[in-house]
């Protein structure tokens, strides 16, 4: 039976630079109003509580991403699972396979809550928080994982409405939690002085708006991946599925996730300053990183509804202009974020040895970030076609065992914070090279069949 496509924008047919670029725009800036809300609790924190605190937040960062890594591969593999079905026109499969990645978000959700409420102060201790922070980062960390739930689940149907390229949705529900945010941020933390916990509690807040939002949308729409609440359940095979193609994502990003907690507590040694140096640049840096991701999410949707109906040409020039898109952009921000080093710090601090350690940064990874782009885009188009292994050993190699065996054996050479700096932008190439070398020789794109 054909699937109806009021509201389900497929990419079979048309434009591409259009349709991708279309589709990315939303990703984008509902990643960057993600990252929005993100940033001004640090921005409110540093100006209003002070750098031990904006230390605390900021090393808080790096497990927070641990903590959700999985849940985030589970909803990659979904959304392969949904846009295959839908490319393919399959209504059943695309019903069961929704429904499925529900029930699997819901469980993720509330085993990461628990997880970290349980091990929060345990793990900062090992990631060698320095005491004069410890007590921030442990109360922030817990309120926070007290809303990975509705994060969780948010993500998930995020997932499904990008699968059926109805990415401005979550586009609309990220805005309305990045105001949220904003305004509750500044009531807490400014008003009623409630420090790192108001910051928490006023993200936990906006990610249950968000969640509520998408998941009423994805109820109440006429559409093949419509949500009915009593049809929430694990469906064995398509579970298999999404699990074989998420699995290997959800591995790749905790890993990745686990290298960065290492880097983080490589950081901490150097004290609080460099923490809250370090953790106000990776805010700013997830304005250039996340809509690389956006890209790589963006031809991950367009490859997997294109491989499922077989038009292996459209992949090829797909991945094409989503590698020129990521590369323009990024060597655009790159630019500004040199340019602007010093005012854009001086948002979140005016102690000087934090900006300085912020700036230094921003000298390392700016000149560089197109190599992160090439290599996610280049990711995300061989993960559309089902293949999510071979990016995963590429992206856990050089962002994870690379980076290991860097800080064990390179970083004694340095004396100063440089040495763990420099990390990322050679991190970045070892993982292009293996990357290209994968989609020029791998046999990753051929005709199929979707089962």
């Amino acid at each position: 039976m054909a699937i109806a496509k009021r509201k389900t924008n497929l990419m079979t047919q048309g434009n591409i630079v259009k349709q991708i670029l279309f589709f990315s725009i939303p990703l984008i800036l509902g990643n960057l109003l993600q990252q929005l809300y993100s940033t001004v609790d640090s921005i409110i924190v540093g100006n209003f509580v002070g750098s031990n605190a904006l230390a605390a937040v900021g090393s808080s960062t790096s497990l927070i991403y641990l903590l959700i890594a999985f849940s985030q591969g589970a909803a990659t593999g979904a959304g392969v699972v949904v846009s295959q079905y839908l490319g393919a026109e399959d209504r059943k499969r695309t019903h069961d396979a929704v429904h499925t990645a529900v029930a699997i978000s819901i469980i993720l959700g509330l085993v990461l809550t628990l997880g970290g409420v349980l091990l929060s102060r345990q793990i900062l201790i090992w990631m060698n928080t320095p005491k004069e922070v410890l007590g921030d980062s442990v109360t922030y960390l817990r309120i926070y994982s007290g809303g990975l739930l509705f994060n969780v689940v948010y993500n998930m149907a995020s997932g499904i409405l990008n699968a059926a390229g109805n990415s401005k949705r979550s586009l609309y529900y990220l805005g309305y939690a990045s105001v949220t945010n904003i305004i509750l941020d500044i009531v807490f933390i400014n008003i009623l002085g409630m420090g790192v916990e108001g910051a928490a509690i006023a993200t936990d807040i906006s990610q249950v708006v968000s969640c509520i939002l998408a998941i009423g949308y994805l109820v109440k729409v006429n559409e093949p991946y419509k949500i009915k609440l009593k049809d929430i359940k694990l469906n064995k095979s398509t579970a298999d599925r999404i699990i074989k193609i998420g699995l290997p994502t959800g591995i790749q990003n905790m890993t990745i996730s686990l290298s960065n907690v290492l880097v983080q507590s490589s950081v901490n040694q150097f004290g609080a300053s460099a923490m809250a140096g370090f953790g106000a640049y990776m805010k700013i840096d997830g304005f250039n990183i996340l809509p690389v991701l956006s890209f790589s999410m963006a031809i991950t949707t367009f490859v997997g509804q294109n491989y499922g109906a077989n038009k292996i040409d459209r992949v090829k020039k797909g991945m094409w202009i989503t590698l020129a898109m990521g590369a323009v952009y990024t060597i655009i921000t790159g630019i500004l974020l040199l340019t602007f080093s010093t005012p854009l710090m001086r948002l979140f601090t005016n102690d000087p040895n934090v900006i300085e350690y912020g700036k230094l940064a921003m000298d390392y990874f700016c000149p560089f970030y197109i190599l992160i782009s090439c290599l996610q885009c280049l990711a995300g188009t061989v993960r559309g076609t089902g293949k999510s292994i071979p990016p995963m050993v590429v992206l856990l190699t050089s962002m994870c065992l690379f980076r290991i065996v860097w800080l064990q054996v390179a970083l004694p050479f340095f004396s100063t914070i440089d040495g763990i700096y420099v990390l990322y932008p050679v991190s970045w190439i070892v993982g292009l090279v293996l990357m290209v070398i994968y989609v020029w020789k791998g046999k990753w794109l051929v005709p199929h069949t979707v089962s």
